[in-house]
């Protein structure tokens, strides 16, 4: 029984034409039992007004936001400018224009440790790709960035925290392949946790890999531009991540190795305000620059058509 009640309906109206209130305290209705004033379907039953999921709160300001609102304005608060994680499929929607083909994604992990914890690394696998609908956590496109051929390649984050073990590894070093034989700029969103370390060894072997299959791409002068994302953590920002010939941030991301309260707890300091947040590395001389998410696409196809004469 909620504390509030609504008029009975069927209380009498006095000569004013106001109902008159007599009878039992219990006569009136919950807030959503059927009334005068309660909203009724077609049928005449009474309905419910559905809000959950139509509203989000954002962390930067603790703004409540209205969801279509934030998405129509590219998941940025615009309130404070936060900008909220996206999905791979949706960063690949933002850059490129429509026709752009997916490939390289029939590749699956194989499990090689037969590793368990808590659970099964084969039913984390499983439950990541019933969630996500990817088979591992990247996924890779060809097609234009404005005027430009690429090769881009996309983390997702909410696959396991976008870690990296031997799918994603093989996945980038097949998008350096195909930049090496197209002659295509490669474009690499990063979003991680690190390393995959379910898969032990494999997953640190794929830095190596990763950063030779780099060197190549350098020799031959094609561009690479790595997009540094919220977060990008571990061995992520141990390899690819920051061997771009051009390394650019999105505004507020958490961008370093080891996380700030590790570096804490082992030099025992406070760390400054606004640690390993892009802003700080883009003064300390780590990124190349920072660029919100609705001029990333136009600041791309500039340093492309830069890059490319």
């Amino acid at each position: 029984m909620s504390w509030f009640k609504r008029p009975n309906p069927n209380l009498q109206p006095d000569d004013d034409g106001e109902p008159n209130g007599d009878g039992d305290v219990n006569s009136g209705q919950d807030f959503g039992a059927e009334s005068t004033f309660a909203p009724v379907s077609d049928d005449g039953s009474p309905t419910r007004v559905r809000t959950e999921g139509l509203w989000v709160k954002c962390p930067g300001c603790r703004q409540i936001l209205f969801k279509a609102e934030l998405e129509a304005n590219l998941h940025v608060c615009p309130k404070c400018g936060h900008h909220f994680k996206i999905g791979a499929r949706q960063r690949i929607d933002l850059l490129l224009e429509p026709g752009y083909s997916l490939v390289d994604g029939n590749l699956r992990s194989t499990d090689p440790l037969n590793f368990t914890d808590i659970k099964t690394y084969k039913s984390r696998l499983a439950a990541a790709q019933k969630q996500t609908g990817l088979n591992d956590a990247i996924i890779t496109a060809l097609g234009q960035l404005g005027p430009h051929a690429v090769v881009l390649s996309a983390m997702e984050y909410t696959f396991i925290g976008g870690s990296m073990g031997a799918v994603v590894g093989e996945t980038i070093a097949r998008a350096i392949d195909r930049s090496l034989a197209t002659r295509h700029p490669l474009v690499i969103v990063s979003a991680s946790g690190g390393a995959r370390m379910m898969e032990g060894v494999v997953s640190l072997m794929q830095l190596a890999k990763i950063a030779t299959g780099l060197a190549q791409l350098d020799e031959a002068r094609i561009p690479y531009i790595c997009v540094l994302t919220d977060p990008t953590t571990g061995g992520i920002t141990a390899s690819f991540a920051m061997l771009g010939d051009l390394n650019i941030a999105e505004p507020g991301a958490l961008i370093g190795f080891a996380g700030p309260r590790v570096i804490e707890q082992t030099i025992r300091q406070k760390l400054p305000e606004g640690f390993q947040r892009s802003e700080f590395l883009l003064e300390h001389g780590f990124l190349d620059a920072v660029v919100p998410r609705a001029e990333l696409k136009s600041y791309l196809i500039r340093a492309l058509d830069f890059m490319k004469n």
